[in-house]
């Protein structure tokens, strides 16, 4: 199993740069970045885990720009967004920044994407597409992208994604293209998984029962004929026992970082990195 690493990407976090250098050189597998293009000063959705939201939600830089810097600095670290709000990008642009990214990478893109949680950030990107809405249309979203990623004249007409034959060049490294990981852990999140998704990456805590949840994913998944890597991202700090049951489960990545002690603290990032650094070889 793998072993990467998450960060909040904020502008007081350590650099990409320095940070991908170090996990690379540590032999952590991948780093992952997420998003939020802004947060709605309204607040009316709460926070999914109850409280006060973080302040760094408030404060995460662009992860695309953030992830070209991880890949400019090492050779063989995986750069994956973790998560990337797809409905908050036009997805012409959208599909050219991935793809290029996973150009000059040389195919080290893991393309993480996901619905988000907050109705307002949605709303104030694409109010003609309703909450209810927001799976459907992510599912749309991505297959658009991979028409944009495979087709030399690619074109799109679905209920919220419509476009008439377009040149979308670069093309990715990666063919046909970037894997795309879903991070989702419902049950319509788990029905999107299967049908469409080439990894399913929920984080641990939303999956209570993670053998049993991830037992019935697998029944699912082989039923729609498909046998689907599963990464997961971990919450909090996890034991050595935990990360070692996630590997006999046939958990093939595991993603750190996560609101981990002291995530708000950038001096506790690299002393956490090192923490877990021993792991690596005993997880592979």
């Amino acid at each position: 199993m793998e072993l990467g690493f998450s960060t909040m990407n904020t502008p007081e976090d350590v650099r990409p740069d320095v940070l991908a250098r170090a996990l690379e050189d540590r032999g952590y597998t991948s780093l992952f970045i997420g998003e939020h293009s802004h947060i709605p000063a309204s607040r009316r959705t709460p926070y999914p885990s109850g409280g006060d939201m973080p302040d760094q939600y408030r404060r995460m830089m662009d992860p695309f720009v953030s992830l070209t810097m991880a890949a400019q600095a090492t050779e063989r670290l995986q750069i994956g967004t973790g998560v990337c709000l797809v409905l908050e990008h036009h997805v012409l642009d959208l599909a050219k920044s991935v793809a290029t990214l996973d150009l000059l990478s040389g195919g080290r893109v893991l393309f993480g994407v996901g619905v988000g949680w907050n109705a307002e950030e949605l709303e104030n990107h694409r109010p003609d597409i309703s909450w209810a809405q927001r799976y459907r249309a992510t599912e749309e979203c991505v297959t658009a992208l991979r028409s944009c990623w495979t087709d030399h004249d690619s074109e799109f007409h679905g209920e919220f994604f419509d476009f008439d034959p377009v040149w979308s060049f670069p093309k990715p490294f990666q063919q046909p293209t970037p894997p795309v990981l879903l991070g989702t852990g419902g049950r319509i999140g788990t029905e999107h998984a299967v049908r469409w998704a080439d990894e399913w990456m929920p984080m641990d805590v939303a999956l209570g029962n993670v053998p049993k949840r991830i037992a019935k994913f697998r029944d699912v998944a082989a039923d729609a004929g498909r046998d689907i890597p599963i990464s997961l991202v971990t919450f909090g700090d996890p034991t050595p026992e935990t990360l070692h049951s996630y590997r006999e489960l046939g958990v093939v990545r595991c993603v750190i970082g996560a609101a981990r002690d002291g995530w708000n603290d950038p001096a506790t990032t690299m002393p956490f990195i090192e923490r877990y650094a021993p792991l690596v070889a005993e997880l592979a």
